[in-house]
């Protein structure tokens, strides 16, 4: 198994490509379609680290802040 899928079947949630696992800080986000860009965002929606720029860092924000509630326990 490469690290894609083991990060994708890791994943507490999958939308539109982007894998969103929960880490210490809030939420580790990675592009499955291009594994360079990355971030860290906190529980609230910040970004923490980033490799994306600034219009996909609002796309991945606005995914996590949609669909956050489907993350929780």
């Amino acid at each position: 198994m490469n690290d894609i899928t083991k990060i994708a079947n890791e994943a507490n949630l999958i939308v539109n490509g982007y894998a969103f696992t929960k880490c210490e800080l809030g939420y580790k986000v990675l592009n499955l379609d291009n594994p360079q860009k990355a971030m860290v965002v906190s529980d609230t929606g910040e970004p923490f680290e980033t490799t994306m720029d600034d219009i996909e860092i609002s796309i991945v924000v606005d995914y996590f802040l949609k669909n956050k509630k489907f993350m929780e326990d």
